[in-house]
């Protein structure tokens, strides 16, 4: 029987073979590994989470939260902006939804960093740390684990074995656990969306009977394969405490159920939207309220085509020559349909006060646009300068603008804020102690924010 309505957003598992899911090789391997670690968990974890919608690309601040209809023809927003229901708050015209529920949410529209190259930025965004040396290429990995993974280490395995970081449909590409270890990368979904997409992803066909599942031989057998894949890279020790882990994951009646998004009533499975960033929203909020302290949406496009391009909307990616931000008019519906289901939810469910809602990319675009003469094609190309960060929920306070950019949205010219200040917001409401420090490979310790603080305005 599907529900929508249970505030703890349902989430028990079982199906045991799922460790067959094909990303387990990399971003999942980490699952088995947190099992483990579940031995020597400590006290029980602070029940809150973060869900992060990640806008690959870099979202333009100017198209979506910070318009600025009075700048030149040359720098303002091909959008028109929209009154929300908080006086003086106003947004992209292509997010009347989001418009309603703006008491729900905060925007800081005055982030900022040096770093324009993708992977780079991103790394500073999501660690804290600047990178020891630039990437041009934007092929960089991070030196340092980015904060979920953090939160993995700090909050320890989960009683009801919820992987603690989750990533739909794929990992961040461009963060490492490093020096926490394998175990700490996130445990990839996939996309939720798809119409392949079923409890078949982790192993077990809906209605298998349960010879299979009691096949003990060939599962222990297969789970001695991936442990050995494992301990290639010292990940993991002890034969018999792996396969006594393994079962008791196996057994769980918590994971299964929490990525099921049938057990949703239909009405509210489109409401948020049958397409990838919906669907992913919504599992996202079942598995946060199952036990899973961070999900992070790798919101690059809301589906797959030519008509879709990520948020790098840089002349000859922003759309056909001659309709600059085409591509952005099709992405942000889904975004606005996607996000205010999720922000709606959470409120309605009273879920608010425990789950931060983090919306942000890696920078956002050049204010002028640019022109390319050879195509034909106008866009914005990279701006960390400045870039607005949406956040809801967390016991924070909802419902205002924060910091405030100059007349053709430039540069910060009130309350610049930098992506460790955000970090720390986000640290704050996990309850993790940024002043704490892990031993890098060189055995030196490395502090989880050196700098930043939360941001006062939000608490």
């Amino acid at each position: 029987m599907r529900s929508s309505t249970d505030r703890r957003c349902p989430g028990p598992p079982s199906r045991r073979e799922f460790l067959r899911l094909g990303s387990l090789a990399l971003g999942a391997a980490s699952y088995p590994q947190l099992l483990i670690a579940r031995e020597t968990a400590g006290a029980t974890a602070p029940d809150t989470s973060v869900i992060l919608f990640y806008m690959w690309g870099g979202p333009s601040h100017l198209e979506t939260y910070d318009l600025k209809p009075e700048a030149p023809v040359e720098y303002r927003s091909l959008f028109r902006p929209i009154a929300t229901n908080v006086p003086g708050m106003d947004i992209c015209e292509l997010f009347p939804l989001q418009a309603q529920l703006a008491d729900k949410f905060s925007l800081v529209r005055s982030m900022h960093h040096e770093i324009n190259i993708h992977n780079d930025a991103a790394i500073e965004v999501l660690t804290g740390k600047r990178p020891s040396k630039l990437d041009p290429t934007s092929s960089a990995k991070s030196e340092h684990p980015d904060f979920a993974m953090v939160t993995s280490v700090v909050r320890g395995p989960h009683a009801d074995a919820m992987p603690r970081y989750v990533g739909i449909p794929s990992a961040l590409h461009m963060t490492r656990p490093t020096y926490l270890g394998l175990e700490h990368q996130p445990f990839v979904v996939g996309d939720p969306s798809a119409e392949n997409f079923s409890l078949p992803q982790f192993g077990v066909a809906a209605g298998q009977n349960d010879e299979t599942l009691d096949n003990r031989r060939a599962l222990v057998d297969q789970l001695d394969r991936f442990r050995r894949s494992l301990d290639l890279h010292g990940a993991m020790q002890g034969n018999d405490r792996f396969r006594e882990m393994a079962f008791r994951m196996l057994e769980s009646t918590t994971i299964v159920e929490a990525f099921d998004l049938s057990r949703e009533d239909d009405k509210l499975r489109d409401r948020y939207g049958r397409h990838l960033w919906g669907q992913a929203c919504l599992m996202a909020r079942r598995l946060v309220c199952a036990g899973t302290s961070v999900v992070t949406i790798y919101s690059n496009t809301p589906r797959s085509g030519p008509e879709f391009t990520n948020w790098d909307d840089h002349p000859d990616n922003a759309g056909r020559p001659g309709h600059f931000a085409e591509y952005m008019r099709r992405r942000l519906p889904f975004m606005d349909q996607a996000l205010s289901a999720l922000i709606e939810d959470i409120h309605g469910r009273g879920i608010d006060q425990k789950i931060l809602v983090v919306a942000v990319g890696e920078f956002g675009r050049t204010p002028r646009l640019s022109y390319r003469s050879q195509t034909g094609s106008t866009g914005r190309n990279h701006w960390p300068q400045a870039y607005t960060a949406l956040l809801s929920g967390g016991g924070l306070r909802m419902g205002q603008v924060i910091g405030e950019t100059n007349s053709k949205g430039e540069y910060p010219s009130q309350r610049p804020l930098r992506p460790q200040d955000l970090l720390a917001t986000i640290y704050r409401h996990l309850g993790i102690d940024t002043s704490k420090s892990f031993t890098d490979f060189a055995g030196r310790p490395i502090p989880i924010l050196s700098s930043g603080a939360p941001i006062a305005e939000l608490i």
